[in-house]
């Protein structure tokens, strides 16, 4: 596997960086998942655009430009030679000291992993998955503002392990409202008489790509979409539910804090976006090889 750090394809094993990296010490950086499909990268210009909308919300001055970034991730790809996987970019703020302050770190770091990735196992898109609901809320706009995707993702992991040990593969999380935000790295939806919600940005959901993608697929459909605040209610007495992220792409619910949604299994309407989002990720992309 080649990596790609600060202009440089390293082996895996020579790719490193420095226990100095405020990435490391304080999860001082930002990132992006993109996925590849049938030979290209997915809504890659849409990744690098909110890459660096959470770059100019911590003051992290990306050291390549938009275009640059793109060729470098392509060239990443193309190095590896996949047609199907998924890319890890990376802005850290730098080798500084161990004080927290910034200033200290003089140049950035960009760093570029291209794999594959399988993040829930086969059998959960055909059943569906279980999730419940946990204690810790989604950090608060005035905190950590869920639309900066940074490499602090404690909460979310928080969140995840609070999951793991109820038995579950993800976890829905509460803004400190009582509101629905999102769950540890994806976003929920769900139907209710043929219409399709999803929490608004501002009850703490990030900005997913994946998200916007779907909205606007079921728009065209001719589904009607709203993004309202949603409780615990409204997912138990829900038609049907789904997950969507860069990694899980879209993912069936069929039960949340032990109470079945809909008929128990994957709805029709969730099928039919389904299908709607894997044409449109084999069909466009930025290619690999010309």
């Amino acid at each position: 596997m080649k990596i790609y750090i600060d202009g440089k394809y390293l082996d895996e094993r020579s790719a490193k960086v420095s226990v100095f990296d405020h990435g490391l010490l304080y999860g001082d950086g930002i990132f992006e998942g993109i996925r590849i499909y049938n030979g290209r990268i997915f809504k890659l210009q849409e990744h690098i655009d909110r890459l660096f909308y959470s770059a100019k919300a911590i003051l992290l001055q990306i050291p390549l430009s938009h275009a640059e970034l793109v060729k470098a991730t392509v060239e990443t790809c193309r190095k590896n030679k996949l047609r199907e996987g998924y890319i890890r970019l990376i802005v850290t703020r730098g080798v500084g000291t161990l004080g927290l302050n910034p200033r200290s770190c003089k140049k950035p770091s960009v760093i570029i992993i291209a794999d594959k990735i399988q993040l829930y196992p086969p059998a959960y898109y055909q059943r569906g998955l279980d999730i419940i609901t946990v204690p810790t809320t989604r950090n608060l706009h005035s905190a950590l503002n869920p639309a900066i995707k940074s490499l602090n993702y404690l909460n979310n992991i928080l969140a995840k392990i609070e999951a793991n040990n109820g038995g579950c593969e993800e976890a829905v999380m509460l803004n400190a409202e009582g509101f629905v935000a999102e769950c540890t790295g994806d976003n929920l939806f769900i139907v209710k008489n043929g219409a399709l919600f999803t929490p608004p940005l501002s009850a703490g959901a990030l900005y997913g790509i994946t998200r916007q993608t779907v909205i606007e697929l079921a728009e065209t459909a001719g589904l009607k979409v709203s993004e309202p605040n949603l409780t615990r209610y409204d997912l138990f007495n829900a038609d049907e539910c789904f997950l969507t992220g860069t990694g899980a792409e879209l993912i069936p619910v069929v039960k949340i804090d032990g109470r079945v949604i809909g008929t128990g299994k994957p709805g029709k309407l969730t099928r039919k976006l389904e299908e709607k989002y894997h044409a449109l990720t084999n069909a466009s992309g930025e290619p690999i090889y010309e």
